[in-house]
């Protein structure tokens, strides 16, 4: 089946008051985009106890289109928060020459992630750690992969908005951030759908109290 992408006019930066105006542009987009309004950004995201995200594999072609959304070349460092048996760094390091790094809290996901890339030969350009996601230090990657689940992401995403430098690329698989960062381009393959993200100076700047 073909795919569809959608483009969201919310690729611009983050101007003055930007938590406001983009909860009212995010709004419309994610209503256009046809996303429940149950998961536009709840007031209590950051308070609630974080759901176990369970492990499902990605699909490989679903692999690779993430990696295209997420514009993935050599010079690149790839983080896969949530890395399962590591296929999106190593296919990152293996078809595109990147580096990666793959985040999990799960031991067996861990050796079975570096086994896999011992076997793909790529295990000088790929690592990967057991560790929680929102204790890890992820600044020195220029694309960060998602497929946890919306709760997690929101507690993430100012994680991410401090950490990443302005250019950096996140893609998530099935799950967005709600009206308060809508995603720049949408993908629909099959019965998934991705999003994608850039950081913007704007946005970094008001995550780390510059604005």
């Amino acid at each position: 089946m073909t795919e569809h992408q959608s483009t969201s006019a919310a690729a611009a930066g983050i101007p003055a008051s930007p938590l406001r105006r983009s909860l009212v542009r995010g709004t419309a987009a994610l209503a256009g985009a046809s996303l429940a309004p149950a998961l536009i950004l709840p007031t209590h995201a950051c308070a609630v106890r974080l759901p176990t995200v369970p492990y499902v594999s990605t699909p490989p072609d679903v692999v690779r289109r993430m990696l295209a959304l997420g514009r993935v070349g050599r010079g690149d460092t790839v983080y896969d928060l949530g890395c399962g048996d590591g296929r999106i760094v190593i296919e990152a390091a293996r078809r595109r020459g990147a580096r990666g790094i793959g985040i999990d809290l799960d031991p067996v996901r861990i050796r079975e992630a570096r086994e896999n890339a011992r076997r793909a030969g790529v295990e000088q350009r790929v690592s990967f750690r057991q560790a929680d996601l929102f204790s890890t230090d992820f600044s020195s990657a220029t694309v960060v992969m998602l497929y946890l689940l919306f709760e997690v992401n929101l507690k993430l995403m100012p994680q991410l908005w401090r950490q990443l430098r302005p250019g950096s690329r996140v893609v998530s698989h099935d799950f967005h951030m709600g009206a308060q960062w809508p995603p720049e381009q949408i993908v629909r393959l099959r019965d998934k759908t991705l999003y994608a993200w850039t950081i913007t100076p704007d946005l970094r700047a008001y995550a780390t109290g510059q604005a």
